[in-house]
């Protein structure tokens, strides 16, 4: 029972699509050899790392396998019994913006961002996608900046390298995510959502693209 309700909570955080994530499964058994050993790596020392506030950023195209990879490194965090909290930029603006509205009783912004800045790991997705604002900057360097100096861990998926991404965010931002998660783990090529679909035309004899895509996101 005890193992059935701590899957349970696993299930709650990890969505749907990545539940079933693993090094033994594709997709992640068909991503190169040396990135899949990076994570492995991580999550073999897990607790080191969390201890010590490293974290792993990944950047590449859409469809190569950055969401997938980091996902693993939260599951593994959630079945270590570690605190794991997961966002994609634009949903936690909006979560921040709400906290603006907060009536009695519900969670203000400072409970928020105290909950965000002292999680065992917080995974952020997509960052760069969302629209730059002062406002959003000035949330998103408050955020990495309270991890970096309480030394708490990130993991980060963007579809820009470092250079494009300190373009979008800024050097402050940027620095902070060096310091945090060290070299960055690449993954642009093809994208294998589209790879998928294309296979399965051909094997029903269709020339174009279908509409179905691959287990990746992105």
């Amino acid at each position: 029972m005890v193992a059935k309700a701590r899957l349970r909570g696993i299930d709650s955080v990890i969505p749907a699509k990545y539940r079933g994530v693993s090094f033994d499964r594709p997709p992640v058994t068909q991503i190169d050899d040396f990135v899949v050993k990076r994570v492995r790596d991580y999550c073999e020392n897990l607790d080191e790392n969390l201890d010590s506030g490293r974290g792993m950023w990944f950047f590449g195209n859409s469809g190569t396998g950055k969401t997938t990879l980091a996902m693993l490194i939260s599951r593994t965090a959630l079945e270590s019994g570690s605190s794991v909290a997961i966002y994609s930029l634009p949903k936690l603006l909006s979560r921040i913006r709400q906290t603006y509205d907060a009536e009695i009783g519900e969670q203000s912004y400072s409970q928020f961002f105290e909950r965000l800045a002292t999680v065992d790991l917080l995974h952020l997705d997509d960052l760069g996608a969302e629209k730059q604002t002062e406002w959003v900057l000035e949330q998103l360097y408050a955020l990495i900046n309270e991890r970096y100096e309480r030394q708490r861990s990130l993991i980060v998926t963007s579809n820009y390298e470092d250079d494009e991404l300190e373009k979008q965010l800024g050097t402050r931002i940027v620095s902070r995510l060096v310091d945090i998660c060290g070299d960055p783990v690449l993954l642009f090529g093809e994208d294998r959502r589209m790879r998928v679909s294309a296979d399965a035309s051909s094997s029903l004899g269709e020339s174009s693209v279908g509409g179905g895509l691959g287990p990746l996101d992105h």
